[in-house]
């Protein structure tokens, strides 16, 4: 993210493996074990993302800590924002093996310190240790895939990477709803952890050789200034939540707080220009965060009104996601087809306006003459918009990117991601408490799908999040440089 001289940038750092012939996909020789160990590690992260939400209420009720459960979110995502940050920094020094390894293990930790909690103070800290496994592990996935795939390869990496959501957003639900029944929420975390071993095994050989084949690092000593920022951005966020959550007379205290933190940071961490929407590489970093905010932020109150509206059952309701599974996948394939990469401005449009449309349509099952499968339906048509919007952003970061700058620019992006998520998803918690709503991951329903909550709460969230993806399609041609430039 910041400028340097030409000899630091004459190092080819981003060919690592055998010399590119122009031939051969991700799945080829020199490439195979490096991309199956990739997708055995996104694969990792997306079944535990889905089998814990739908364990998490199960867990929060045994620990008697249902005035936690909203932080057992948060805290994963707070310390995510630090440990993006020192990812990146980690990666540019020394390479993205180091990072990768140490935040699988941290992951796999915090997931065994979470399901052995014996209250909700432990499992909330196993999910803060979780969010520093994730941080470190995502900024250095995005460094392989700069570092180690010619440029020609990394759409259809990046469409790997949404493919390996495909299982779990199907498969997720039903499986931890069945452990969670049969064997107890506990097996939801602890099983998971065997599973690093795949990754580590399959990616390992291959990784170690692409990283014996960098030049030596030229980046200077650790920034602890970005650190701290990284820290405040955490803490920012948290506070910001945490206002949120409460709306009563004290509310404003956090948040003034969390803003003071938050603001000076952000502008700190992000490229110059990100908030003004820059032309290139800054609008490119602020489109993440709108993406992965407006989406998510809807789609966390998509099973809740499924559940309290039309009273489906916790496995129904989290499988209305699926088919946005299946079309992100899809989506994401789409972005990587020979001559995509001369539209990549128009696709990420295409993309905000199907996630726009998607979230505005979700909310017609509101109205009870309205089948359940309109939802779910129109869940595919936002899948498909991300798929195109998300891994198009990440092939325009790449480019835009001088090879020893993938690191920070990586993290850069994820770290807009992750904030995208919290203040959005802040926002839409506001809105949904303000309208009666109560606060998010409250336990406002009993047994039978009936509830109290007032379908005005809801449609808060579904009428404001199309609007922030609509911004987001018309900052799109601000993504890619001018004609001749």
């Amino acid at each position: 993210m910041t400028s340097t001289s030409p000899a630091e940038t004459a190092a080819p750092t981003t060919r690592s493996l055998p010399d590119d012939d122009g031939t051969g996909g991700v799945l080829s020789g020199p490439w195979r074990a490096l991309t199956l160990g990739i997708v055995s590690v996104v694969l990792l992260l997306a079944f535990e993302a889905t089998a814990v939400n739908t364990a998490m209420p199960t867990a929060a009720q045994q620990l008697d800590g249902i005035g936690l459960y909203a932080f057992a979110f948060s805290a994963y995502f707070t310390t995510t924002l630090l440990a993006m940050v020192v990812s990146g920094q980690w990666c540019d020094r020394s390479g993205p093996l180091a990072p990768l390894f140490s935040g699988i293990a941290v992951f796999a930790a915090g997931l065994v310190t979470a399901g052995t909690a014996v209250n909700m103070w432990m499992f909330v800290a196993g999910r803060a240790v979780q969010g520093l496994g994730g941080g470190l592990v995502i900024v250095a996935l995005y460094v392989v895939v700069g570092r180690a795939f010619p440029e020609r390869l990394r759409p259809a990496v990046f469409a790997a990477f949404s493919a390996a959501w495909v299982l779990p957003s199907i498969l997720g639900p039903v499986i931890s709803g069945a452990v969670t029944q049969h064997l107890g929420w506990r097996w939801v975390f602890l099983a998971v952890p065997v599973l690093v071993l795949l990754p580590l095994a399959v990616m390992g050989p291959a990784l170690r050789r692409s990283e014996k084949s960098q030049p030596p690092s030229r980046a200077g000593a650790y920034d602890w200034r970005r650190t701290r920022d990284a820290a405040m951005v955490a803490l920012g966020a948290a506070l910001l939540q945490y206002a949120g959550q409460r709306l009563d007379r004290w509310a404003p205290l956090p948040a003034v707080a969390g803003l003071a933190l938050l603001g000076p940071a952000v502008l700190r961490l992000l490229p110059r220009g990100t908030l003004r929407a820059v032309r290139g590489l800054p609008t490119v970093i602020l489109l993440r965060g709108i993406a992965a905010g407006a989406f998510f932020a809807s789609e966390l109150f998509i099973p809740l009104m499924m559940q309290t509206q039309r009273g489906l059952s916790v496995t129904m309701a989290g499988l209305t996601l699926a088919p946005g599974g299946l079309s992100w996948a899809f989506g994401s394939w789409l972005q990587g087809r020979p001559g995509a990469e001369r539209h990549r401005g128009a696709l990420i449009r295409i993309g905000f306006v199907g996630t726009a449309v998607a979230v505005g349509g979700a909310a017609l099952v509101l109205f009870p003459a309205v089948p359940v499968w309109v939802t779910a339906a129109f869940w595919a048509v936002g899948g498909a918009g991300m798929g195109l919007a998300i891994a198009s952003i990440s092939v325009l970061m790449m480019k835009l990117s001088k090879p020893e700058e993938t690191g920070g620019n990586s993290a850069a992006l994820q770290l807009s991601d992750a904030l995208g998520n919290v203040l959005l998803t802040g926002l839409a918690g506001v809105l949904f408490a303000a309208l009666g709503g109560g606060a998010v991951g409250a336990p406002a329903h009993g047994a039978d799908g009936g509830s109290a909550l007032p379908a005005g709460a809801f449609a808060a969230v579904f009428l404001t999040m199309p609007v922030v993806a609509l911004v987001g399609a018309a900052l799109s041609g601000r993504a890619t440089a001018k004609a001749g430039a």
